[in-house]
C-alpha cells in the first residue's frame, strides 16, 4: 500500500487515503481503524454502546428505502455515533447481512479502536466517539483502488474521454435522485472495450448541490492521477463514492445510458420521481454478462446461430442457466480473451506450469504481460463431456460476485480452443492442505475458522441473498480455494442448480455429485435444495475439525464413517481425541465444542432439522447463540452398495449414478467432479 506523501496530506485537508492497485488489494472488507481517538477496554461500556448498535443498524438500513441509517447509543464520555450505507442495487437481506459482518469485522480487525470505517460490498459503516453525523459534507476517510491493467495505448485517450463522460454523467444522475442518491451508467465505446460501467452513490440526507460537490471533488482529484488508462477504479468514502469498469458489476440495467461518442445525444439524466427510484431489475436473470457455454462443443458463431434460430422468445428470456439468449451472445466480447495471450501467459501451456488435471482437461498458472496471476482451465479438444455442466458453470460464476466466491476474469475460444480464466489462488484447494500431514501444520485454529466462516458465508450468498437462488451440488475442500491470506472461495459450479425464488427443493434421477458429501435424500432420492449444501458444509466443518476425510473410511476396515466416529466421541465427551494432532493444544476447547455442535446440526437426517445458511453464519459469529443438541447422524457411506457404473466413451471418469430397488445411490471410485479448477 502506497505512502502518503505530506504535499498529498496536505492537498485532501488531512483526509486518510488509502492506494492499492485492484489486482494486489487484500480482498473486501477494507478496513480504516482511527488510531487517534483512543481505545475502550474490553467489556467497557463503549462497547457495549457498539454492540447495541450492530443489534440495531443492520436492521434499520434495511428496512430504509435508500438502505440507509445512522444512530447513536448511549451518554458521554461513552456515546457511539454509526452510520451504515448499502450500494442501492442490493436487496434488503443483502444489506442487512452486510452491515451485520461489517460491524463484526471492524471489531476484529480494529480491536479496541474507537473509531473504524469498513468498506464492504454491497455496504458501507462508520462508527465513531465523535458526532461525525451532523456534518453531512465530511468525506475524509477515503479508499482508492484501481486496475492494474491498462487500456491499449492507441485507445488510451479516447477511453479516458469516455470514462470520464460517463462518470460524471453518473454522478450528475446520482446527485439528482431525491429519494437514494445513487445511479448507475453504461456507455458504448469500441471494439476492444465495447461498453464502460460507471456508478455512483451519496447519503440520501445530503443534498443534491452538496452530492454533486462530494462526487465532483473525489471524480476530479482522482481520476487523472490514478485511472488514467486504467480499465476501471473506485474510490470509496463515507458519503459519496463512485466506481467504473470494463465489466458489468452492479445487478439489474444501468438507469442511465450513454450511446458513446459516435452515437447521438445523450439520453436525459434525470432520475425517476421520488418514490420511484427504488425500482430496478431485482430477479438478477438478465444480468449482462451471462456467457453462452454451448460453444463449448461447437465454434461459438455457429452456436450463437444455432440459439438465435431455434430458440422461442420465451426460451431465451427464461433466465435459466441452460438457456442462451441474444444478450448472453452479444456480450461474450466483454470478457473475451486473446488466444495469443493466454498462450504467453502459460509459456504456451507448458508442462511446468500445469496445477493439474481435471475430468475434462487440465488447468495451467498464467501471469499476464502486467503481471497478474490466473489459473486457466483448458477444455481437452474434442471433449463431448461436461458441456452443460461448464456451460452452467461460466454462466454462474460470472453473475455471481461475492468476496467468497471465485472470480471469473475471461474466456477464449479461439483455434478450437475453449478456456476458461480464473483469478489464480496461491494456496490452491483446501483438500491439498487440510489433508497433507505436513500442509495442514499451516491450518492453525484461526485460519480454520476463517475458512469455515468464509464458506458459510458464500452459501449464504448463494441461497438467500443473491439474485439468483443457487444450489451448489458440490460443496467439498477441494472445490475451495485458498488465496495468499487463505481466504476461502467456493468454485466448480459445474453441478449447480438455479432455483426459482419461490422453490423450496428439486428432484433429478441424474443423481451427480462426490462421494462422502452427498445428502442423504439427494443421494438415495435425487431430492435437492439449500439444505443439501447445509449437509456438504457440516462434513466439511466435522473435517476441519478433525483433520480426517470423510471418503477415506470407504473401503476401510473401520465399521463407521467420519460422522458416526464423531457422533460417538460427541455422546462420550471425548470429542478431544478426534482432533487433529495440530489442533489439540491449541484450539480453545469451547470453540472446538461450538464448530463440532454446528457441523453435527447442519449433517441431520431430515432436511428440515438442518438449519438455512443464515441461521449458521449466526451461530458461527455469536458468542450468545444457544445451540440446539443435535440429534444421531444415522447416515453412513458404508450403506451405498456398489453397482454397476456407466463410463462414457469419450470421457472414462464421468459417471452416471443410478438408483437402486432399495433407494440405494452407486458412485463411482472416481470423485465426481464435471469441471475442478484446481483438480489434483
Amino acid at each position: 500500500m502506497a505512502m502518503l506523501t505530506s504535499a498529498l496530506l496536505h492537498c485532501l485537508s488531512a483526509a486518510a487515503l488509502l492506494l492499492v492497485p485492484l489486482s494486489t488489494a487484500q480482498p473486501l472488507p477494507w478496513q480504516l481503524c482511527n488510531n487517534t481517538a483512543g481505545n475502550f477496554s474490553e467489556n467497557s461500556t463503549y462497547q457495549a454502546n457498539i454492540r447495541l448498535l450492530e443489534n440495531t443498524l443492520p436492521n434499520n438500513a434495511s428496512s430504509s428505502p435508500a438502505l440507509f441509517a445512522t444512530g447513536a447509543a448511549g451518554t458521554a464520555p461513552d456515546v457511539v455515533y454509526a452510520l451504515a450505507l448499502c450500494r442501492g442495487d442490493t436487496n434488503a437481506s443483502s444489506c442487512a447481512s452486510c452491515v451485520k459482518r461489517a460491524f463484526q469485522d471492524a471489531q476484529q480487525l480494529c480491536a479496541l479502536n474507537k473509531g473504524a470505517t469498513m468498506y464492504d460490498d454491497p455496504c458501507i459503516l462508520r462508527y465513531a466517539d465523535r458526532d461525525f453525523l451532523a456534518n453531512t459534507t465530511d468525506n475524509r476517510g477515503v479508499f482508492i483502488a484501481w486496475s492494474f491493467d491498462n487500456v491499449s495505448a492507441s485507445a488510451a485517450a479516447a477511453f479516458d474521454a469516455a470514462s470520464g463522460r460517463l462518470v460524471n454523467a453518473t454522478a450528475d444522475y446520482a446527485a439528482a435522485d431525491p429519494a437514494r442518491r445513487f445511479g448507475t451508467g453504461e456507455e458504448a465505446f469500441g471494439d476492444s472495450y465495447p461498453m464502460i460501467y460507471s456508478l455512483a452513490q451519496c447519503t440520501p440526507d445530503m443534498t443534491a448541490a452538496d452530492c454533486r460537490t462530494c462526487l465532483g471533488d473525489i471524480i476530479r482529484r482522482f481520476t487523472p492521477t490514478y485511472f488514467s488508462s486504467k480499465h476501471g477504479g473506485r474510490v470509496f468514502g463515507v458519503r459519496c463514492n463512485f466506481r467504473f469498469e470494463t465489466y458489468p458489476f452492479f445487478f439489474g440495467r444501468a438507469l442511465l445510458q450513454l450511446p458513446g461518442p459516435q452515437g447521438p445525444p445523450p439520453a436525459s439524466i434525470t432520475p425517476p420521481a421520488s418514490g420511484q427510484g427504488g425500482t430496478r431489475d431485482r430477479t438478477g436473470r438478465i444480468l449482462a454478462i451471462t456467457l453462452p457455454l454451448a460453444a463449448a462443443v461447437l465454434a461459438v458463431t455457429m452456436i450463437c446461430f444455432c440459439f438465435r434460430s431455434r430458440r422461442t422468445p420465451a426460451q431465451n428470456h427464461s433466465g435459466k442457466p441452460d438457456s442462451t439468449t441474444p444478450d448472453d451472445i452479444e456480450s461474450i466480447d466483454s470478457l473475451l480473451l486473446d488466444l495469443s495471450t493466454l498462450r504467453a501467459a502459460t509459456d504456451n501451456f507448458a508442462e511446468s506450469n500445469k496445477l493439474g488435471e481435471g475430468g475434462f482437461g487440465a488447468v495451467y498458472k498464467g501471469v499476464l504481460s502486467g503481471g497478474r496471476e490466473i489459473a486457466v482451465k483448458r477444455l481437452s479438444l474434442g471433449s463431448r463431456q461436461g458441456v452443460s455442466e461448464l456451460k452452467t458453470e461460466l454462466v454462474l460464476v460470472a453473475k455471481l460476485q461475492h468476496k467468497n466466491l471465485v472470480r471469473l476474469i475471461g474466456v477464449c475460444l479461439e483455434q478450437d480452443e475453449k478456456l476458461l480464466v480464473y483469478e489464480y489462488m496461491p494456496n490452491r484447494s483446501l483438500d491439498t492442505v487440510l489433508f497433507d500431514s505436513q500442509r495442514s501444520k499451516e491450518l492453525e485454529w484461526g485460519k480454520r475458522l476463517k475458512i469455515v466462516n468464509g464458506v458459510a458465508r458464500g452459501l449464504q450468498y448463494l441461497h438467500e441473498e443473491s439474485q439468483l437462488k443457487i444450489v451448489h451440488r458440490d460443496l467439498k475442500p477441494s472445490n475451495v480455494l485458498l488465496d495468499i491470506a487463505y481466504n476461502p472461495k467456493i468454485s466448480d459450479f459445474g453441478l449447480a442448480k438455479l432455483f426459482d425464488v419461490d422453490q423450496s427443493q428439486g428432484v433429478t434421477s441424474h443423481i451427480a455429485g462426490t462421494y462422502g458429501y452427498m445428502a442423504p435424500e439427494y443421494a438415495m432420492h435425487g431430492q435437492y435444495s439449500v439444505k443439501s449444501d447445509v449437509f456438504s458444509l457440516g462434513v466439511l466443518i466435522l473435517e476441519m475439525v478433525t483433520g480426517r476425510k470423510n471418503s477415506s473410511f470407504d473401503n476401510s476396515e473401520q465399521s463407521v464413517d467420519l460422522l458416526s466416529l464423531v457422533w460417538e466421541h460427541w455422546t462420550t465427551g471425548k470429542i478431544e481425541e478426534l482432533l487433529d494432532p495440530f489442533l489439540s493444544r491449541r484450539a480453545p476447547q469451547d470453540e472446538i465444542l461450538k464448530l463440532v455442535n454446528v457441523g453435527l446440526l447442519c449433517v441431520q437426517d431430515s432436511p428440515a432439522d438442518r438449519p438455512m445458511m443464515s441461521s449458521v453464519n449466526i451461530m458461527l459469529s455469536s458468542n450468545t447463540v444457544s445451540l440446539q443438541a443435535p440429534s444421531k447422524p444415522t447416515f453412513c457411506v458404508q450403506e451405498m452398495e456398489d453397482q454397476s457404473h456407466f463410463y462414457s466413451d469419450a470421457h472414462p471418469r464421468a459417471t452416471q449414478f443410478q438408483s437402486t430397488s432399495k433407494s440405494k445411490a452407486t458412485m463411482s471410485p472416481n470423485e465426481m467432479t464435471l469441471t475442478e479448477l484446481e483438480p489434483r
